[in-house]
């Protein structure tokens, strides 16, 4: 009784913490166009924090990481993680009423598909192995395969950091939302590690006179840190429902990998709810896909139409360029007769 109740603490707050994340993405993509408009922030530095609405945005993501780390402890990540998906739908339509940014058919298609998937999730997600101490997680986090995962993630994020995204990071979403999601995945780790000691803590048991406490503690800060500087930096050149949808499918699927590799497996020999989580999984990535290709369909619409105008524009001025011309052409006619009848003579 008691496991199913940590499940349906977790869960709750798993989805208020979608809610505030969801809501976060908006307000924050708010906050960086005023600080584009009043402070001149154009994509490099940190102007965005003169930004009073961009502070909002930020503490109500803050608000939702804090109880995403609640909900790791008491329900396990297979079932947290996926649950974003929620924040990306309410991320969607509150961009399309406070962003204008539209949400076509299949838009909303995607929508009811991650719907569908996260309530199989709920239903069928394994819990996770029963931690008593701490050092039952540190011991997980030094196996040779989740090292070397932790190795791997170091690698690519300062390879992406320091010599792709200069060069790709305003032209590619991917080049940003990469660095956040693999590093996030180990953060996760952390999250869990961190939010296990703070309930045993409370429970009596205290966690924090072992040294591990700390060290989760500085790797959740140092990769937190990572992922909302890259977060802000991809939500001010992309639209925040497109983000917000790439950012899911990518953090979750990096995510679900670090878990499966930490934990040595899936907590669960049950055929069937394993087969149904993944179906869960490819529903909400098929729905957050959908969602991404309406998104971009609207995109090159917008594109289009700027294309037209423009094009329209040109060929306005091109008329009245060759009105005066030809204006010109009967006006030095008329001079020549006039010259020819002696009319200037006169």
């Amino acid at each position: 009784m008691s496991m199913i109740d940590d499940k349906f603490i977790g869960l709750s707050l798993a989805v208020l913490a979608s809610v505030a994340i969801g809501s976060s993405y908006v307000v924050t993509k708010k906050g960086l166009i005023q600080a584009v408009e009043k402070h001149g922030f154009t994509g490099d530095g940190f102007e965005y924090i003169k930004s009073a609405v961009w502070w909002c945005g930020t503490i109500m993501l803050v608000s939702g990481e804090f109880m995403n780390t609640a909900a790791y402890a008491f329900a396990p990540a297979v079932l947290v993680t996926p649950l974003g998906a929620l924040s990306v739908l309410i991320g969607a339509l509150m961009g399309a009423y406070f962003l204008d940014e539209d949400i076509k058919v299949l838009g909303k298609l995607g929508c009811a598909t991650c719907l569908l998937g996260s309530v199989l999730l709920v239903l069928h997600a394994p819990g996770d192995k029963d931690i008593k101490t701490i050092e039952e997680i540190l011991h997980l986090a030094i196996q040779p395969f989740f090292v070397l995962y932790c190795i791997f993630v170091t690698i690519f994020a300062a390879y992406m950091i320091y010599k792709v995204a200069p060069v790709q990071g305003r032209s590619n979403p991917l080049v940003y939302i990469s660095i956040c999601s693999t590093v996030g995945s180990v953060s996760v780790m952390s999250v869990k590690a961190f939010g296990i000691a703070v309930k045993l803590t409370i429970a009596g048991d205290n966690q924090f006179t072992h040294p591990s406490t700390y060290v989760f503690s500085l790797v959740l800060v140092v990769t937190t840190l990572t992922q909302m500087n890259y977060l802000n930096k991809a939500m001010s050149e992309f639209p925040a429902s497109l983000v917000n949808a790439m950012y899911y499918v990518g953090f979750t699927t990096c995510t679900l990998s670090a878990s499966i590799i930490f934990y040595q497996g899936l907590n669960t020999s049950n055929w069937i709810s394993i087969i149904s989580m993944m179906c869960g999984f490819l529903l909400n990535f098929t729905g957050i896909s959908l969602l991404t290709l309406s998104k971009t369909a609207c995109s090159k619409e917008k594109q289009h139409e700027s294309v037209r105008e423009m094009s329209m524009r040109s060929l306005d001025l091109s008329h009245g360029r060759y009105d005066h011309v030809r204006t010109s052409s009967v006006e030095i006619e008329r001079a020549r007769e006039r010259r020819s009848s002696g009319i200037d003579d006169q």
